[in-house]
C-alpha cells in the first residue's frame, strides 16, 4: 500500500483543479492529503473550497509584495508550518521562486503542450487563444516540474487532444481541463510512489519494482531568471 504524501496547493483562480484533488482523495483514488491551500488573489474561489472542506488555507496576494523574492519568501513562511512533501501549483498565475529544500518538489499544470505557448502571460484562455491563431492542429496539457521560471522544467505527463474546426477559446479550455483532470493526478501519484526520476531536462517513469529505494524524484538544480 502506498503511503499517502502531504501535498500544498498553489492557486490563484476558482480551484477547479483542486476540487479534483479532494474528489479524487475522498475517493481514495489519490494517494495524497492536502495539507494547505495558497491563493494569491483576494477572492480566488479556491479559498472557499478549502474552506469548506477544512483544509487550512491563506491570502497572500501578490500585489502586496513588491519583489518575486518578497512573494515567494512569504508563501515559504507559510509552507513551514505544514509537513509538505510536494508543491502543486493549480491555476498559480505568478512565479515562484523555488527554494533549495523544494527543488524537485514542485509541480505545475499548462494548459498546452509546452514547449510552445507557454512563458510568461500564457495562462487561462491567453493559452487557448494563441493556439487558434496559430493553427495548430493539436493541443493538451502538460505536467511538469517547475524551476524558477515560467513554464519551464522536466516535463512529466503530456496529454494530448485534436483542435477542432469550429473550437472556441471556451470550447478548447473545456476540453484540456478534461485531460488536466486525469493528468495531475497521475503525476501526483506517481510522484507518491516513488516512480518518478529526474535526470537533467527528462523525467524518467521507474516500474514499479525499481522503486523499493525511492520515495522522491532526485533534486534538480535551478536557475534565476
Amino acid at each position: 500500500m502506498i503511503k499517502p504524501i502531504n501535498i500544498a496547493v498553489l492557486l490563484s483562480g476558482s480551484g477547479r483543479t483542486l476540487q479534483n484533488f479532494i474528489d479524487l482523495i475522498d475517493q481514495k483514488k489519490l494517494a495524497a492529503g492536502i495539507q494547505a491551500v495558497i491563493s494569491s488573489k483576494e477572492g480566488a474561489y479556491g479559498l472557499e473550497r478549502a474552506k469548506k472542506h477544512n483544509i487550512p488555507n491563506y491570502l497572500i496576494p501578490r500585489k502586496n509584495y513588491q519583489s518575486t523574492e518578497e512573494f515567494s519568501e512569504a508563501i515559504n513562511q507559510v509552507l513551514k508550518k505544514h509537513p509538505v512533501d510536494l508543491i502543486v501549483m493549480a491555476g498559480f498565475i505568478h512565479l515562484y521562486k523555488i527554494p533549495p529544500e523544494y527543488q524537485g518538489k514542485v509541480m505545475n499544470i499548462h494548459p498546452a503542450l509546452l514547449p510552445a505557448f507557454g512563458g510568461k502571460g500564457y495562462y487561462t484562455d491567453k493559452v487557448h487563444q494563441a493556439v487558434l491563431k496559430s493553427g495548430a492542429r493539436t493541443s493538451g496539457c502538460t505536467v511538469h516540474f517547475a524551476d524558477n521560471a515560467y513554464d519551464r522544467g522536466p516535463i512529466i505527463i503530456q496529454k494530448v487532444i485534436p483542435v477542432l474546426d469550429n473550437d472556441t477559446p471556451e470550447t478548447l479550455a473545456e476540453r484540456v481541463f478534461q485531460q488536466e483532470c486525469l493528468a495531475y493526478p497521475e503525476a501526483i501519484q506517481l510522484f507518491a510512489e516513488g516512480r518518478l526520476k529526474i535526470e537533467g531536462q527528462l523525467v524518467k517513469i521507474l516500474p514499479i519494482h525499481a522503486t523499493s529505494t525511492l520515495r522522491s524524484p532526485d533534486k534538480i538544480r535551478t536557475e534565476d531568471e
